[in-house]
């Protein structure tokens, strides 16, 4: 099973470029973690915010594996603790197959996409920069998959 971090937005600044790759390379590889980034569609004056979404979420689709079980990530999603994801992690590894966990531009995801999903997670209530998010995501699964190996990483 591979871990795929499907975000749009393909320039982020150096400080959250370096961290999330720092997390992801610390997957070992029978779960490796990947980041797969796709084009912003440009914000022009007068392109209404659902059009701004469809073309962002056509990307982010063709960007996932197929066959991967699709994770949107969302403000109205399942809240986890740490624990929880790491038994949600335990479970997609179970399943064998890839998992993409979608990462949505500035205005959030198209509703198709959270409509396809078997799965919607939020990383917080509040409303996080997606340079953040993306750190954070990669860290709480770096944390999950440290817990399920038995790593000290995380301390309850």
């Amino acid at each position: 099973m591979r871990l795929w971090l499907v975000a749009v937005g393909q320039r982020q600044p150096a400080w959250a470029e370096a961290a999330c790759e720092d997390y992801l390379k610390r997957f070992p590889p029978d779960c490796p973690a990947v980041l797969k980034a796709v084009k912003a569609e440009p914000r022009t004056q007068g392109k209404p915010v659902e059009a701004l979404k469809a073309a962002e979420a056509q990307r982010l689709a063709a960007a996932c594996p197929k066959g991967a079980r699709r994770v949107v990530l969302d403000e109205r999603g399942t809240r986890l603790t740490t624990l929880q994801l790491a038994e949600r992690l335990r479970a997609w590894q179970h399943d064998g197959r890839d998992v993409a966990l979608l990462l949505g531009g500035p205005d959030g995801l198209d509703d198709s996409l959270k409509a396809g999903a078997e799965e919607s997670l939020r990383l917080s209530d509040l409303t996080l920069p997606h340079a953040m998010a993306r750190v954070l995501l990669a860290e709480a699964l770096y944390r999950a998959w440290s817990v399920n190996a038995g790593h000290p990483y995380h301390r309850e």
